[in-house]
């Protein structure tokens, strides 16, 4: 004798099968349309494009500009292509980092998107971020005007992203707020590190400098009463393939890269300028020997 399943099914107990079909239906179609948790948005061009500022950079034929989101047009004919959007935040600034643009937003975020295929490699929340492109608490901050505010959170938000150039290892991107740094690979957003300046100390994120190797963060110290001696100045240097360091130098100190791998340093009358190599962490001694630390660098060899 044969036995067909069909047949064991009743009416009464087809209805529920059905049921739970038509439940697991509605849950999948729910589930493809809820809402992207960051608000991501990506919208073939866009007719209320009004930029916050001129700044724009290019990638892959693309012109890229700071708008509502991140506006990608056409460098050959000028059509804006495509946007990325976040719902409820505002593009501030951006930069190219390979394929991909990394953009700071109002709400404090960091996002990295791939220009090639539009999608979002990542989403990195920066504690402080928010306050401090807002010049939160700051004197002044309450009379500026909005379009004064949004001068002021463009600017800040060029001076916290700090990307390195380096296509043989991992391009990392770093985040400096005065309160926080941060660094992440640039390609999967993975925090590799992180630092708060010591109590009397804040980070100067725009005198930050960047190179294939490390990111150079001067700090500026008030001493404090009663407080262990500390010297008002000096720059964090934090390794992207190696163990970091610590340059003790004034407070006014100006860095200038002059390659992927050597940042010069101006420290002031008394001490002058030298030269350091973030490949091998010490300080250059003439013409390249990068052997001794704390040798006085050549002016001739500057390239």
């Amino acid at each position: 004798m044969s036995f067909n399943p069909l047949r064991s099914l009743s009416p009464r107990s087809v209805l529920p099968a059905a049921a739970v079909l038509l439940v697991l239906a509605a849950g999948a179609a729910a589930h493809a349309n809820r809402p992207e948790p960051f608000g991501d948005q990506v919208l073939p061009g866009a007719s209320d494009v009004s930029p916050v500022g001129a700044q724009s950079a290019s990638s892959g034929g693309l012109d890229l500009r700071v708008g509502p989101g991140m506006e990608a047009y056409s460098t050959a004919t000028g059509e804006l292509l495509w946007s990325y959007r976040r719902e409820g935040a505002t593009a501030l600034y951006l930069t190219p980092v390979g394929d991909d643009a990394v953009v700071v937003w109002n709400d404090g975020m960091v996002t990295a998107v791939n220009t090639a295929d539009r999608s979002v490699r990542w989403h990195r929340g920066v504690p402080g971020l928010t306050d401090w492109l807002t010049a939160a608490g700051e004197p002044g901050a309450d009379t500026r005007t909005e379009e004064q505010r949004r001068a002021v959170m463009a600017q800040r938000a060029a001076m916290a992203l700090h990307p390195s150039a380096d296509r043989v290892n991992d391009a990392f991107v770093t985040v400096v707020t005065p309160g926080l740094l941060m660094g992440f690979r640039e390609r999967d957003g993975d925090l590799r590190f992180n630092s708060r300046p010591p109590t009397g100390c804040v980070f100067d994120p725009e005198r930050a400098a960047q190179t294939d190797d490390a990111s150079l963060v001067p700090r500026v110290c008030t001493p404090t009463p009663g407080a262990t001696r500390q010297l008002p100045g000096g720059v964090m240097v934090f390794s992207l393939t190696d163990r970091g360091n610590f340059l003790n130098t004034g407070p006014d100190v100006v860095m200038r890269p002059l390659d992927g791998h050597r940042v010069r340093i101006e420290d002031g009358p008394v001490i002058g300028g030298w030269v350091y190599d973030t490949a091998l962490g010490v300080r250059e001694t003439a013409c390249g020997a990068s052997a001794v630390p704390f040798a006085v660098t050549s002016a001739t060899c500057e390239k």
